[in-house]
């Protein structure tokens, strides 16, 4: 969501703000803006839309100062103008908030009835009257601070700057993530590592609750009860090569292409080459006396878990319960003694998938989480980690970290078969023999891009998509239907194969394109009867198949594309290559924001 950045420095911070919010970029905004404080005054230059308006702004007006705050927003409340973009100001105190304040009326309708005059619609502005009031009634920053924050109901991640107290910025998290880096001379605030991966990589991530106030050489944390706190400060290990796209056109375009060395690298995390096993991190539980799985998660990760639901119950043989992480709380979950709650996040901070871990642990579950960020907040509540290693993912639309979480979730699902005896080690050793197919299977995927390029044209004028599959493969078929909707702005649906003539078979016209996912194996007949359905009714069929299966339902399609032949534990990794790419080409050929789309955010920190 928005991106934070706060430098108490030497030197002017005007242009490094803006390069900290560039890196931010991919987790998605609307407008941004900045404040410095220079000769006893707050200077702020906001901006709508892109970055390059705020930096056309700044060359207009300039920002001098040495420590200031910087934001990307990305709407909720209120339009995303300039009028709403961060950070709020009164004439003492400016802020950045990520995250939303829920109690904001209330105490909107307070500052008013008080006669202060509010000049935005959002809920963030309330914060910096509140925190303004109590200094201009003689507080001390820290004071003020430690008097609002204990009525904000909500989740912030929060920067705040003082007009007399040019030395000073105090940070406070509670559901949003904020990290605190340590330079030389200066101090720095960011919402992630990379943020500040420029700048420094001594840093410590705040902890619920807490709030920090830096100073140029020293910072001062605090526990959510306001006592003095210690955290760790470790080394980040970001690069800001990270949010470089190199010889590509797009960072989405990059990542695809990143598939086989980052799927290895996870692989080498979780399976021994030399004998064939799976190995996990060392386990303080007993996993084979796991009796049930509860998998939750959003998005793309919700179709890994969907995947894996296959996996979990064909190998170890344990039910899986499966829930979008915005709906398992309000339906009251029946949560069985001694399960385990399996979550999967790119960021580790998706806010609707912390509240579900947190409902389970407080249930009692034992918590694993699949995270691309070791260091995230779910990474750190977790009883089990299985981190991804995907690194940093910048396109918001997910594409290395689907697949490096499919490979870390099929190691597990293995894993969890051995240890519950239901996989013989002859077995294991096939599956492991398998996985370690699947970056060479992703590299001769990636061979045709080219293939996929040529056909966009296709599919680029159509209003609506159809996508199919059976079994593993309907997961990608919603996967690759979400991919298209995210980055071309197609409407596009996903299908398991036999549901078309329960209702979706009335769509098809000669107007609608239907992508059909079929690898050949034990279920290729029954989708090619399917898609003979849809061949039947006029629709236009996009056909992604091995060379057997193209040679048997290839003929009449509208495009076919060729995918390596691959065993069946691996084709969801791989099928997910041609629905990246088959999306990324239609966008271009569109002209679309194929990393940035519009109304979306990388890290969605607010439910």
């Amino acid at each position: 969501m928005c991106g934070i950045i706060g430098i108490v420095g030497k030197t002017q911070v005007a242009d490094r703000l803006v390069d900290g919010l560039k890196r931010m970029e991919y987790r998605g905004y609307d407008s941004a803006g900045v404040c410095t404080i220079d000769d006893g005054q707050l200077i702020r230059r906001r901006a709508q839309g892109k970055l390059s308006n705020l930096v056309a702004e700044l060359e207009r007006s300039g920002a001098p100062g040495e420590i200031g705050i910087a934001h990307t927003r990305w709407a909720t409340h209120g339009a995303p103008t300039a009028n709403n973009a961060h950070p709020h100001a009164t004439d003492r105190v400016a802020l950045v908030h990520n995250g939303i304040i829920e109690n904001f009326r209330e105490l909107r309708e307070e500052l008013e009835g008080e006669g202060r005059r509010l000049e935005s619609e959002t809920d963030s502005e309330v914060v910096v009257h509140l925190v303004s009031r109590e200094i201009e009634n003689g507080a001390s920053p820290h004071d003020a601070v430690r008097a609002v924050l204990p009525r904000l109901r909500g989740a912030f991640a929060l920067a705040i700057a003082f007009r007399d107290h040019p030395g000073l910025l105090i940070g406070a998290r509670l559901g949003s993530p904020l990290v605190v880096g340590y330079g030389e001379g200066e101090m720095y605030l960011g919402s992630d590592a990379l943020a500040l991966a420029p700048l420094t990589q001594d840093i410590c991530y705040l902890e619920e609750g807490d709030w920090v106030a830096i100073e140029r050489t020293s910072a001062t944390i605090y526990d959510a009860d306001g006592n003095p706190a210690e955290r760790e400060v470790t080394t980040s290990g970001a690069s800001a090569a990270a949010v470089e796209k190199g010889n590509y056109r797009h960072f989405m375009q990059k990542e695809i292409f990143e598939q086989p060395t980052v799927v290895a690298q996870t692989l080498a995390s979780y399976v021994r080459q030399a004998d064939e096993t799976v190995a996990l991190p060392q386990l303080d539980f007993d996993l084979s006396a796991i009796r049930r799985v509860t998998m939750v998660a959003c998005g793309t990760s919700y179709y890994a878990a969907m995947v894996a639901k296959y996996w979990f119950e064909q190998f170890a043989r344990v039910p899986v319960d499966l829930d979008v992480a915005s709906e398992f709380r309000y339906r009251d979950p029946v949560l069985e003694e001694g399960g385990l709650a399996l979550f999967i996040s790119q960021s580790g901070e998706t806010a609707d998938t912390l509240a579900a871990l947190r409902h389970c642990k407080a249930e009692g579950q034992t918590i694993a989480v699949v995270v691309n960020v070791p260091t995230s907040t779910m990474a750190r509540e977790a009883d089990l980690l299985l981190p991804t290693h995907a690194g940093p993912e910048i396109g918001v639309a997910s594409t290395k970290a689907f697949t490096c979480q499919l490979a870390v979730l099929a190691a597990l699902a293995a894993h969890f078969a051995v240890v519950k005896g239901k996989m013989s080690r002859s077995e294991e050793q096939e599956v492991v023999r398998h996985l370690l197919e699947a970056p060479a299977c992703l590299n001769a995927a990636l061979d045709h891009d080219e293939d996929i390029a040529a056909m966009a044209h296709l599919i680029a004028p159509a209003r609506d998509v159809l996508y199919l599959g059976r079994g593993p493969d309907f997961p990608l078929a919603l996967e690759g239907a979400l991919k298209l909707k995210e980055i071309s702005y197609i409407h596009a649906e996903g299908y398991a194969s036999g549901e078309m003539k329960h209702g979706p078979i009335a769509l098809i016209d000669e107007d609608v394109p239907v992508v059909v996912l079929a690898p050949s194996g034990p279920l290729f007949e029954k989708t090619v009867s399917n898609m003979e359905e849809v061949r039947a009714r006029g629709g236009k069929v996009v056909l992604i198949s091995d060379e057997e299966g193209l040679r048997s339902a290839g003929r009449d399609c509208m495009a076919t594309i060729c995918m390596p032949k691959v065993h069946p534990l691996i084709a969801p990794l791989v099928y997910a290559v041609p629905v990246q790419l088959l999306a990324y080409h239609v966008a271009v050929a569109k002209g679309t924001d194929v990393d940035q789309p519009r109304n979306l955010a990388k890290s969605v920190t607010v439910e």
